[in-house]
């Protein structure tokens, strides 16, 4: 099934788009945006060959659900929800360029993440990894009811924090 277009108050959630490249590029190689992101902030050529597989790899093979998001017709963002090798289940993964920090976005695009899960995938649980040293993050997926479940130390001694909402009753 491809990637759904999903809406909140002010975002709008879409498959990306080949005119995306310099606006995605632009995100995942800033140094405050990816220093918590896997290994760090990728180089230009990373970005753009990540990039590439989306429409190559994930949206060509259905793989996962992947969105570029859109505030204003504006691009500000990154997300995505998929099975991962650290959790049991399906992870969200979300980032925000810095001119869409401190606006209170970043809990509306996590909470439509976290929705998606539960009512779109039927999922019973929502998965996210945060580095511990993300303490914006943590807060913020807190506030939307997602409890520690464990740590995860890596090769370079950081430690990842693994974070699990459960899907609310019926």
């Amino acid at each position: 099934m491809p990637t759904p277009t999903l809406r909140t108050e002010r975002l709008l959630l879409e498959p990306y788009r080949p005119d995306d490249a310099q606006a995605s590029v632009s995100l995942l190689t800033d140094p405050e945006v990816g220093r918590f992101m896997g290994d760090g902030p990728l180089t230009a050529e990373e970005a753009g060959a990540l990039f590439e597989r989306l429409f190559t790899k994930v949206y060509a093979d259905d793989l996962f659900d992947v969105w570029a998001v859109r505030r204003d017709g504006h691009y500000v963002g990154h997300a995505e929800i998929k099975r991962t090798g650290q959790v049991d289940g399906h992870e969200i993964v979300y980032a925000l360029a810095k001119p869409a920090w401190g606006d209170g976005l970043g809990t509306e695009l996590a909470g439509a993440l976290i929705r998606y899960g539960f009512d779109a995938l039927g999922l019973p649980r929502v998965y996210a990894t945060v580095a511990e040293a993300n303490h914006a993050s943590l807060a913020l997926l807190g506030k939307l009811g997602l409890g520690h479940e464990r740590d995860i130390t890596e090769a370079d001694g950081t430690v990842t924090r693994v974070l699990v909402a459960d899907r609310p009753p019926a």
